[in-house]
């Protein structure tokens, strides 16, 4: 397997900049979710990787290979992508042989591999079939095993799990994951859904509008977020934001409410985003009143949607509540889980050391 470096690639389409000086370093063996919203610039970045699409300025390397003019198939890699890419009328075992097949490779070793990758992924009962009979999920096994029969430096996935449903998504997830721990492959995966990213990813990177936002393990990104963007797109529900402004020792959102902010230097009347996650407010006799507005239960958690006087707070508890709408509640929270941010730049406020 190998390294990927991008050292400030950047890419325009016309007028339009979809990457603007992109740096990021990949290890070998590591999985790599690139996250963000639609249209900041993720799937691109990886067509850009694949060499589907060129790269205007800077660099990028493949097992420490400088590989900026090379076509695809020059480059070692595999990609996955949503669609499948299956040729509808040949069978799965055919779909697996077509690479190697196409480069003539002898007919012993494409026989080896077939016979491992539908090993691997669970389809040898399914090699007979052409694609118009298997299900989302074996499709995309199929699309996998072609991957995996070419041997690659790097796996590329492109938002291969969009189209499955909600269950088949979560089993896909444990088995992309899995199949990486087997094959210690470099992967970087593309998708705009935060969980997918938290749930798969050695390390995140979290993209918004052609940039990198932020690099770091999934607890990062969630546990201490650069800024406003990561903190409201990592996490679900997103992490509650409040326009407050610094007082004395604590700041003060538009309801008046108090809240203290331990060791994080502010200055009186300075202007600033607070935030909270949802699952750190708890029902508290001494926490600040709110009239609850919303009330989901999902079986395991209650979620709570509250008005503190006009703050909309949402509320995750762990536990079940006899709560209903239209009740006051009062809502605490332990200092140590707030987050302060600049309100001009969004950027965070650390603790001081």
């Amino acid at each position: 397997m190998a390294t990927v470096e991008i050292q400030d690639a950047a890419k325009s389409f016309g007028s339009t900049r979809v990457i603007r000086g992109v740096s990021i370093d990949i290890r070998d063996g590591e999985f790599v979710v690139l996250v963000g919203p639609s249209g900041c610039g993720k799937s691109t970045l990886l067509r850009m990787i694949a060499g589907l699409e060129g790269i205007d300025s800077g660099e990028i390397r493949i097992g420490g290979r400088r590989v900026n003019g090379l076509p695809p198939k020059e480059r070692d890699i595999a990609m996955v992508f949503q669609n499948y890419a299956l040729y509808p009328h040949l069978t799965v075992a055919d779909n697996l042989a077509f690479s190697l097949k196409l480069r003539q490779a002898p007919q012993q070793e494409i026989e080896q591999r077939v016979a491992k990758a539908a090993k691997i992924l669970g389809l040898e009962p399914l090699l007979a079939r052409l694609p118009k009979q298997l299900s989302g999920g074996q499709r995309q096994r199929v699309a996998m095993g072609r991957a995996i029969v070419r041997d690659p430096q790097v796996f590329l996935f492109d938002e291969p799990l969009s189209n499955l449903d909600a269950k088949l998504r979560v089993q896909m997830r444990t088995e992309i994951r899995e199949l990486h721990q087997r094959l210690k492959a470099t992967t970087v995966y593309v998708t705009h859904d935060q969980i997918e990213a938290m749930t798969m990813a050695d390390k995140i990177v979290a993209m918004h509008d052609g940039v990198v936002e932020q690099v770091g393990t999934p607890l990062d990104l969630y546990d201490r977020p650069r800024n406003v963007f990561v903190a409201s797109f990592i996490g679900s529900p997103a992490m509650n934001l409040l326009p407050v402004k610094a007082n004395g020792q604590g700041v003060v959102d538009n309801a008046g409410n108090r809240w203290t902010v331990p060791g994080v230097p502010t200055t009186s009347g300075q202007a600033l985003t607070l935030g909270v996650r949802p699952e750190h407010l708890r029902l508290d006799d001494a926490g600040l009143e709110a009239r609850v507005k919303v009330v989901e239960t999902t079986g395991s958690e209650t979620h709570l949607v509250a008005d503190a006087g006009g703050t909309r707070l949402n509320c995750v508890l762990r536990e079940r509540v006899s709560v209903r709408p239209g009740d006051q509640v009062r809502l605490g929270v332990d200092s140590t889980y707030l987050h302060l941010f600049r309100a001009d730049s969004g950027e965070r406020l650390e603790p001081a050391h």
